[in-house]
């Protein structure tokens, strides 16, 4: 039988915010294999861990994939960690998760910390719809060819930035999607964790000229839904009615197949559900 691979989500800042179950897998595992092996053997020093750990990075992912899936193969356990928070997300390990999947050896994540959720709770922006973008592309044309397109989903964004470029991708971002609200969430679950709310333009008064230092996630209000006809929403309401279910569920049906609010859709199917 085949080991299994185990992606193991670490502390992205507060090395407390680490699972149990996180910490059982480091222990029992055969090789912890880790993008930066000085920060994960800081967490399991800190938690009594001594294991055996061996580095995958960018640099030497197509051999270490040839070496874990060698140990895989034979029955042995993998844990991959990446730098902080949860692997594969914006981090090496791609190539080994789907040698894995190719050749049937099982693969369990092992959830915890993440920046891009953390960041979307924290931002105060709409979370029913969101997607992660990664990192922007460092060159301004390209950059702002790739906010353009990102600008013209209904959806918030989540990004991450590095400081150094942090306010060049938000005047582009200004340019191409216009005054949106955004959040800036910088060294989050560490002792300097701070969250910039506001437009555009508030946040980069509020970081001024001074050099922007930590790591950085920044949330984007997604472009506002094209409103439906209002025939149209009634319409998909009275034939859900019609159907015999609920208010709340056709507002449900509505909202989904019409793109409006669940609030606006409730309210209209409730209209219509009095006047009949």
């Amino acid at each position: 039988m085949p080991g299994v691979l185990y992606l193991v989500a670490t502390p992205i800042g507060n090395l407390e915010d680490v699972t149990l179950r996180a910490l059982r897998v480091l222990r029992e595992v055969d090789v912890v294999a880790a993008e930066d092996t000085r920060r994960v053997r800081a967490l399991l020093d800190r938690h009594g861990i001594r294991n055996r750990v061996v580095s995958y990075h960018e640099h030497n992912e197509r051999a270490r994939v040839g070496e874990l899936l060698a140990l895989l193969r034979s029955g042995g356990s993998v844990a991959l960690v990446s730098d902080a928070g949860t692997p594969v997300l914006s981090d090496p390990g791609y190539e080994l998760v789907r040698a894995c999947v190719e050749e049937g050896i099982p693969v369990v994540p092992v959830p915890g910390p993440s920046a891009v959720t953390a960041a979307l709770v924290a931002s105060g922006l709409p979370t029913d719809r969101f997607l992660f973008a990664g990192f922007p592309p460092r060159r301004r044309q390209a950059r702002r060819r790739f906010l353009a397109d990102l600008a013209r989903l209904p959806a918030t964004l989540v990004l991450f930035e590095s400081p150094r470029r942090l306010c060049a991708c938000l005047l582009d971002l200004q340019e191409v999607a216009g005054n949106r609200r955004v959040a800036v969430c910088r060294e989050l679950t560490k002792r300097h964790e701070e969250v910039l709310r506001g437009t555009v333009q508030e946040v980069l008064a509020r970081l001024g000229t001074a050099p922007v230092r930590g790591e950085v996630t920044l949330v984007v209000e997604g472009a506002a839904a094209p409103a439906a006809p209002q025939q149209d929403v009634e319409q998909v309401l009275r034939e859900a009615l019609a159907g015999g279910v609920s208010v709340r569920e056709a507002s449900e049906v509505a909202a989904r197949r019409c793109g409006i609010s669940r609030r606006e859709a409730y309210r209209r199917a409730l209209a219509l559900s009095e006047g009949c």
